[in-house]
């Protein structure tokens, strides 16, 4: 119907006449309310804009207080973590110089020397490794990658970590999928990424006295990835922690044992490689960590083998 255009009658009576004023005047509302909605629309139109706007302004301005405020707990956390070490390569030192003020060794305290001089070797190491973490915190260059085996990365860093499970007397079982296609990937990025998690899940068991550490790999076809899952029996994760464990310079473990940046550089690495990485927990069960990493594209993927389980 057109509302600019009256109704016309071509045969007039007084039935047709009064049903022509009603269809008119019906008209005329019509046209008025369509005019007011369209003035509606364009003032909520222009209030959403305004609004659109000003929640930019917001968030421009949230994110820079964001980062002013990781930026002072970054400088903080750091001064607090290197302070500490130098602190006591310092007092090391001034009580060497002083056991030395005469000009001569003192005889008979050699085994206090080399007591202090192996702190100050500690505690200078524990610098460089603060520093390491946050070089590899802030890196930003992109994965080198090329194609590689993820079940020979995780049988050759389960080398290094391999002491240090002994030790625990934590068992290790290997769940990996045979004729796992490659992952195109960092090789020592991902090693690295293999390391931060069985170390992690060999820290979390140690206080139990030992338990089992399970890795295993599987292709997700549907995905075109391959999936990477270490799993310990430890003390698990508390509920109010868990969200925050990818936060760089979160750590619950104690003074001098960790600088909280190795799952924030694992989680970086994981995301550098275009993948995802998800952590579930239950208090006193053990924590589970996936990692999913793509595959190179490939015109055929292997077929799916049996799983084979090694206990080492």
């Amino acid at each position: 119907m057109e509302l600019d255009q009256p109704v016309e009658i071509t045969h007039r009576s007084e039935e047709l006449d009064d049903l022509a004023d009603s269809f008119n005047v019906m008209r005329e509302r019509l046209k008025l309310a369509v005019g007011e909605l369209n003035q509606m629309q364009e003032t909520l139109e222009t209030k959403v804009a305004e609004r659109t706007q000003q929640l930019q302004v917001a968030q421009r301005k949230l994110l820079q207080s964001d980062r002013l405020a990781s930026l002072g707990q970054l400088a903080a956390s750091v001064a607090h973590e290197i302070n500490n070490p130098v602190s006591g390569v310092l007092n090391l030192s001034m009580l060497l110089e002083r056991l030395m003020a005469s000009g001569a060794y003192p005889p008979g305290r050699e085994a206090e020397f080399r007591k202090y001089l192996g702190l100050i070797s500690t505690e200078t190491a524990r610098v460089g490794r603060i520093v390491s973490d946050l070089l590899a915190f802030s890196r930003s260059s992109k994965p080198q990658r090329a194609p590689a085996d993820l079940n020979n990365l995780i049988r050759a860093t389960l080398g290094l970590a391999d002491h240090k499970l002994k030790l625990i007397n934590a068992e290790t079982i290997l769940e990996l999928q045979e004729n796992l296609p490659p992952v195109e990937c960092d090789a020592s990025q991902i090693r690295q990424v293999i390391l931060n998690l069985i170390l992690n899940g060999a820290q979390a068991m140690q206080p139990r006295g030992g338990g089992k550490l399970t890795i295993r790999t599987r292709l997700l076809k549907e995905d075109n990835s391959a999936e990477l899952t270490v799993q310990d029996t430890g003390e698990g994760i508390a509920p109010e922690n868990l969200p925050k464990i990818f936060d760089p310079f979160f750590t619950t473990k104690a003074e001098g044992k960790g600088v909280g940046l190795g799952l924030a550089v694992l989680y970086g690495i994981v995301q550098a490689h275009d993948g995802e990485v998800e952590v579930s927990s239950k208090r006193n069960e053990g924590t589970t960590f996936v990692v999913t990493l793509p595959l190179k594209a490939r015109n055929q993927v292997a077929p799916v083998a049996e799983v084979q389980v090694h206990a080492v």
